[in-house]
């Protein structure tokens, strides 16, 4: 099954599932679905930040701070958050992600999407899948600072961040 064809949930502006449709269609009419964006450290505390292929439905080639992506029709935001991260690391065996916050991402013309944000500590060796991911670092929170200006960044992933920031800067 390709991509396209994964079903996902339709959510209204609460979070109910309203509709379950491929995710093609879902792209493009812009609906409302649901993602989960997964921060994964290092032993070291180090942020895995990487660019995703070219060959990505949605934002290819930009840099992101999170892995992660859709949740599945019927699946759990934490389900999807382990899954997702555990399959664009390239490991099994992590330790359940920890749930952060949620937020409406509103992508303009993309649609708008519930997006759930976690965090998880990696250990292991970690062996990207090479069709999410073109390039990956473990990068200092202050390196990751230096860049947002210069590299191109997910708008997704890149709200997400900086509300974390801001979190936790109110803290």
């Amino acid at each position: 099954m390709s991509a396209a064809d994964e079903i996902l949930d339709v959510v209204d502006e609460h979070d109910r599932v309203v509709a379950r449709l491929p995710r093609g269609r879902v792209y493009a009419e812009g609906l409302r679905h649901r993602c989960v964006f997964v921060l994964a450290r290092n032993a070291e505390g180090r942020l895995f930040v990487h660019r995703r292929t070219p060959t990505k439905l949605v934002f290819p080639s930009l840099h992101d701070m999170f892995v992660g992506g859709v949740v599945g029709a019927g699946e759990s935001y934490d389900d999807a958050a382990l899954r997702e991260a555990e399959e664009e690391l390239g490991v099994s065996g992590l330790p359940r992600p920890t749930f952060l916050f949620r937020f409406l991402y509103d992508g303009g013309a993309r649609g708008s999407w519930w997006s759930a944000v976690y965090e998880v500590r990696c250990e292991l060796p970690v062996n990207p899948q090479a069709e999410e991911v073109a390039w990956h670092a473990f990068l200092t929170e202050e390196e990751v600072e230096r860049r947002l200006g210069d590299w191109e960044w997910v708008p997704d992933g890149l709200a997400a961040y900086e509300r974390l920031r801001a979190l936790r800067a109110a803290d």
